[in-house]
Parts: C-alpha cells; structure tokens; sequence
C-alpha cells in the first residue's frame, strides 16, 4: 500500500470509508421492522456493546448450525429481532451497518473463535484457499503467500490479510465486502464465482482470519 493510501486511511476525515460507517451509525440508532426498534434498542452504544465483536467473526450461529460471518449475523438480527427485511449482500445500508460495527474494533487483534464447530469448515477454507482454480489454474495461496510482495499488472501483490473489511478500494471507488473481493480474484482467474453469501465463502473468511490471528482490524481500510 502506497504512503499516500495510508495516510488516506489513517486520517479519518480524508478515509472515505469512513461516509459509511457514518451512514451505519444512523441505521444503527434509527427504529426498523414490524417491532419499531433500532439496533441501538437492544445493544445500546455501539462503541461500548460491539467493541471486539467483529474481531471474533465469523463464529458459530446456533439457529443455522453453520459458521455465519458478521454480515450474516446482521442480516439475520434485522429479521428475527426487528422484524425487517434483510438487507440484500452487498447492499449500501449492510455495508454501512458492517462498517460500523467492524469499525467499534479497530486497533483490536483478530481473534478466531476457539470453538470446535468451526474447525471442520476452517480446514475446508484452508483447501479451497490453496485450490487450484479457472482458466489460469491459480490459487489463493500462489498469490498471496508464494509471490506476496512481488508485483502483478504494476501493483504489489498483498499477503491477502482481511483486516479491514469492509474497505474502500480506489478501484471500485466505492466500499466492498471481502466477498467482493474474493469474487473478483475468482474473476481474475477466469473462474466462476460463488454466489453473495455462499458458505464457501464464509469458509475461506475463517482460514483467512485464523492466518491474521492478531493482526489489528483496520475497518475501514483503503486499498488501491
């Protein structure tokens, strides 16, 4: 990441992520659904109920019996807890509510949950990671751990790191999800994507967090 991004993200009234996470905070406080409450209603202040919520995603959902990430987890509260409808994947308003709450730990380590439940689909996040995959037959781990740091099309290749999704990437001009930004490696590989919201991607989500065990979130990064 170039000096100029960085600075970018650490000054928060230049990081224009940050237009998002001030959209989530009003989403956050504002009344939804058929039972008339915010988010606010039942978790109170965001900086103090939500600090070092989104460093433990994804984790276990016990309604679904699967791994479930932080915007799932969100989407899944609007409905059973508001009674709204769940905002669409990659929609502005859970992008803004993401942001938000990831936003409340940033400075904070990853920390992957400790919980066997998660580990059968950790180590198949591990496999589809290092899967060959497209017309360019490339995996995950061939870019981001045999050639991180080398450059690609004149950008350097990243350790692949999630530590600051939702983020504002200066190619899309806009904030994204990291299962955006997955579908568009799949993309770059000529293969074809999972759909928002597949369990693969949830999957590789939880390798990729145990790999940045203690790395700080960055929510909302800025990325080239």
């Amino acid at each position: 990441m170039s000096r100029e991004s960085q600075a970018m993200q650490r000054d928060d009234t230049a990081n224009p992520g940050m237009l998002w996470v001030l959209e989530g905070e009003a989403l956050w406080n504002r009344p939804d659904g058929a039972s008339g409450r915010s988010c606010a209603s039942c978790h109170g202040k965001a900086e103090v109920s939500m600090r070092g919520v989104a460093a433990r995603y994804p984790a276990w959902d016990e309604a679904s019996g699967a791994p479930i990430d932080l915007a799932g987890r969100i989407r899944q509260s609007r409905e059973s807890r508001q009674g709204a409808p769940a905002l669409a994947r990659e929609s502005e308003g859970l992008l803004a509510l993401a942001a938000y709450v990831a936003h409340q730990s940033r400075g904070e380590p990853i920390r992957p949950p400790d919980d066997a439940r998660l580990d059968s689909a950790r180590a198949r996040g591990r496999a589809l990671y290092a899967e060959r995959r497209g017309q360019l037959d490339l995996s995950c781990a061939q870019c981001h751990d045999d050639n991180a740091g080398r450059r690609l099309a004149g950008s350097v290749i990243p350790q692949g790191h999630p530590t600051g999704y939702p983020l504002y990437r200066l190619e899309w001009q806009s904030l994204g999800s990291l299962q955006r930004r997955l579908r568009g490696c799949m993309t770059g590989a000529r293969a074809e994507p999972y759909a928002y919201g597949a369990a693969e991607y949830v999957e590789i989500e939880l390798y990729l967090a145990q790999r940045a065990a203690g790395m700080a979130v960055e929510t909302p990064a800025v990325r080239p």
